[in-house]
């Protein structure tokens, strides 16, 4: 306060003056940020003139004290969670804090001009109302940026929890219409439910990025949230990344409401490439029966006991022997193909598809043995990731 008596009552006339324009100046300001700010036209006016009375009489405080408050005694978090929630950008709500300030400020020089306010004190008040729009932007600022990081993870999760009911098949009709609303989902559109795992140093977080971006390039809508090690959730269409450093499952397309079995049919999809050290995106057409293979291991012994095993005794001959069968029928049963792809002739090719009948007492010519032979050979293929590559780029038989 100041020293002078006669100085303090002409300051407390200039506040009271001021105080008195308070709805005055707060209908202006509302309508040029209308006007100029589109948008805080969605800020309802009760909220903007209740920040308007807090920012006034915050201002008038600091006029009567000359004391600029700290910024943690600033209480903004609430207008910043409230705009956070209504779009509006941080700039805008600085704009609109300053063009506030700037209003304030002008109407204490008016008034303490009219009033005959000590030239000095005019110019000290002046500088602390300069100062408090500083600390009060500074502080606006980190609590509408807080607000932003407490939204997003609160979306966050509320995204996860909407896609893990969908995914796990425990959300009511209601709720996945409502959820396809929020996200932007046609509840008359089928989807395919994805799970995908990074294969090099990048996380789950860095894979879920990098599927969405690349929906979002190809124009297909994608719904994705981490789980545990994880990427899943739901596309349009299949994604064709080209990304060597991705293994993902894709499953059939579904409903909303019946999606929840494309997920189980992803997972199996995933655990299938990953047994072959497949890299890519696969669904059943490009796993086929091998997804099975995975599923089954007790009929994947029986078979590797019946036709591949009994190889073994044959040391390096039973490999050569192997080799051969497999091109066989990867080659389509054409044993001339298989000759010159091994740099051997016919009739040796020939011996071995023979003894290999020996060894094992079947006939390849028996539509069965040519199945479960298939089915032996890709069992073989698990835990061998150069040979599992290989094989399904090879023509099936």
């Amino acid at each position: 306060m100041p020293g002078q008596p006669g100085a303090a009552a002409c300051l407390e006339r200039v506040i009271a003056a001021m105080a008195a324009q308070q709805r005055h100046v707060g209908g202006r300001l509302h309508a040029e940020l209308t006007d100029h700010i589109p948008s805080y036209r969605v800020v309802p006016r009760e909220l903007l003139d209740e920040i308007w009375h807090r920012h006034f009489q915050r201002a008038l405080a600091v006029v009567r004290e000359g004391a600029v408050p700290a910024p943690e005694d600033f209480g903004e978090a609430d207008v910043a969670r409230d705009r956070v929630a209504r779009g509006v950008p941080l700039a805008d709500g600085l704009r609109a804090f300053r063009r506030a300030l700037s209003a304030i400020r002008d109407l204490f020089l008016a008034e303490a001009t009219a009033g005959g306010l000590d030239p000095g004190l005019v110019v000290d008040r002046t500088t602390r109302l300069w100062e408090l729009a500083d600390v009060a932007s500074l502080r606006i600022a980190a609590v509408h940026r807080q607000a932003e990081v407490d939204s997003a993870l609160f979306d966050a999760r509320r995204r996860a929890g909407f896609l893990r009911g969908l995914l796990y098949g425990t959300l009511s009709a209601a709720e996945i219409h409502s959820g396809a609303a929020i996200y932007g989902l046609d509840p008359a559109r089928p989807y395919r439910a994805i799970r995908a795992v990074a294969n090099g140093t990048a996380g789950p977080d860095a894979l879920e990025r990098s599927l969405e971006s690349h929906g979002r390039r190809n124009g297909r809508a994608a719904l994705l949230t981490v789980l545990g090690e994880a990427v899943a959730g739901i596309v349009e269409a299949k994604p064709e990344t080209g990304d060597p450093e991705v293994t993902a499952g894709v499953g059939p397309p579904a409903d909303l409401a019946a999606v929840h079995r494309s997920f189980r049919a992803a997972g199996r999809m995933l655990q299938a490439a990953r047994a072959y050290g497949l890299r890519g995106v696969y669904d059943l057409s490009d796993l086929s029966w091998r997804v099975a293979v995975v599923a089954e291991p007790e009929l994947a012994e029986l078979l590797l006991d019946r036709y591949l095993r009994p190889l073994e005794a044959e040391g390096e001959f039973g490999a050569l022997i192997e080799e051969s069968v497999r091109e066989y029928l990867a080659r389509g049963r054409h044993i001339r193909e298989v000759a010159r792809s091994a740099h051997v002739h016919v009739n040796t090719v020939r011996y071995r598809l023979r003894r290999f009948e020996e060894l094992t007492g079947t006939s390849l010519d028996a539509p069965d043995t040519v199945v479960e032979l298939n089915w032996a050979l890709a069992a073989r293929e698990l835990g061998t990731p150069g040979r599992a590559t290989a094989a399904a780029s090879r023509p099936r038989a």
